[in-house]
C-alpha cells in the first residue's frame, strides 16, 4: 500500500528521494522498520512524518519518541525536573515537527497532545497497543535497552528504529544493540520488517566529509 500517489506528505513529497519514499512507505506497511542511515539524511523527519500519517489515518492513537541518554546515571544529578532534563534530547523531534508544519507545543501538550517523549529508562513494565514508536539515535541503545524498548510493543504498534552505526557514543561501541537487533529481526521475521537505509547527506560537504572519516 504505502503512501497514496496523490499524497503530498506534509510538503515533503516533492523533495523526497526514492530511499526516503521507500522508508516512509515501509513504515506505513510494516510493523517494524530499521534505518541505519548517515548523518543529515532526514531519517528522523521521515520516521516522524510516516508515524504522523498513521496517526492522522487512525491506524495508531499516539506517537512515542524514545531516546537513550548515553550517560544515564548522570541524569538524576542534573538540575531541573525529569521533563526538563529530557527536553535536551528532543531537538531532532522538534525540527521534524516543524518541517511537517506541526506546532510542537500543541503536539507535546500533556493533556491534549499526541506525542510523548520518553527515555527508555522508564519503559520497564509498560504495555503499549496502537502506538507509533520512534527510537532515535538507536546506535546508543545497548542490547538490553533495545530489547526492553521493543518488548513493550503489541502487534498493533508501528516501530521505527533509526540510528547511525558510524556515530556510536557508548563508552564501548561494541555494546550497541542497534545492528544486532536489526540483524536478529531480519533473520527471524524478514517478511514482517523492512530495512530502509538512507545514504544521502543533505547538509553539505562539511557534514559529508566529517561523516566519511573512518
Amino acid at each position: 500500500m504505502g503512501l497514496p500517489k496523490d499524497n503530498l506528505f506534509y510538503g515533503l513529497r516533492k523533495r523526497m528521494t526514492d530511499e526516503q519514499e521507500f522508508m516512509a512507505s515501509s513504515i506505513i506497511d510494516k510493523n517494524i522498520v530499521f534505518s541505519d542511515s548517515i548523518a543529515g539524511s532526514g531519517k528522523t523527519t521521515i520516521g516522524f512524518a510516516a508515524l504522523y500519517y498513521l496517526y492522522e489515518t487512525k491506524k495508531i492513537d499516539k506517537i512515542y519518541y524514545i531516546f537513550s541518554p548515553v550517560q544515564e546515571d548522570k541524569m538524576g544529578f542534573r538540575p531541573g525536573t525529569q521533563k526538563e532534563k529530557e527536553s535536551d534530547y528532543i531537538d531532532p523531534l522538534i525540527a521534524a515537527m516543524l518541517k511537517c508544519g506541526i506546532f510542537p507545543d500543541k503536539a507535546l501538550d500533556v493533556s491534549h497532545g499526541f506525542v510523548e517523549v520518553k527515555s527508555h529508562t522508564f519503559l520497564r513494565g509498560q504495555d503499549h497497543e496502537r502506538i507509533g514508536v520512534l527510537l532515535d539515535e538507536a546506535q546508543n541503545f545497548t542490547k538490553d535497552e533495545m530489547k526492553k524498548s521493543l518488548t513493550r510493543l503489541h502487534d498493533s504498534c508501528h516501530g521505527v528504529v533509526i540510528g547511525h552505526t558510524g556515530q556510536i557514543d557508548l563508552r564501548n561501541p561494541k555494546n550497541t544493540g542497534f545492528k544486532p537487533m536489526m540483524e536478529h529481526f531480519n533473520t527471524v521475521v524478514p517478511e514482517k520488517i523492512a530495512i530502509a537505509p538512507l545514504t544521502m547527506n543533505f547538509r553539505g560537504w562539511i557534514s559529508r566529509t566529517a561523516d566519511s572519516m573512518a
